[in-house]
């Protein structure tokens, strides 16, 4: 389910509220953001909750399968978290230099969420 938000400024911000939402493949990014685009938005929040494990693990692949389709078609992302969990030094400075940027962004609740996604 995604739930919309609308700033002071006009901007529309989608949220998935899905707590069984889990997304494990960039397709599924993909289908949300043809979903919200379709709506004027092109800036969402996820939860950790909603990425699938893989995502945190760099070795992997998911996260930058996933972090460049936000690049490729320009759309914004919070991902709302306790990221204090993950121990690994590329995880860490992976949110680090994520959070450096303008388009991908690791915050710890949905108001730091809207604040970037502004």
């Amino acid at each position: 389910m995604i739930k919309y938000h609308r700033t002071s400024d006009n901007i529309i911000i989608a949220e998935l509220t899905d707590d069984n939402f889990i997304i494990s493949h960039a397709q599924d990014v993909l289908d949300i953001m043809g979903d919200i685009g379709t709506n004027g938005c092109n800036r969402i929040v996820f939860h950790e909750k909603n990425l699938h494990k893989d995502f945190f693990r760099l070795s992997t692949g998911l996260a930058g399968e996933i972090l460049q389709k936000f690049s490729n078609y320009h759309f914004k992302l919070a991902i709302v978290g306790d990221f204090s969990q993950y121990h690994s030094k590329s995880m860490r400075d992976f949110i680090f230099e994520s959070n450096k940027g303008n388009r991908i962004f690791f915050v710890e609740n949905m108001d730091s969420a809207l604040l970037k996604l502004k």
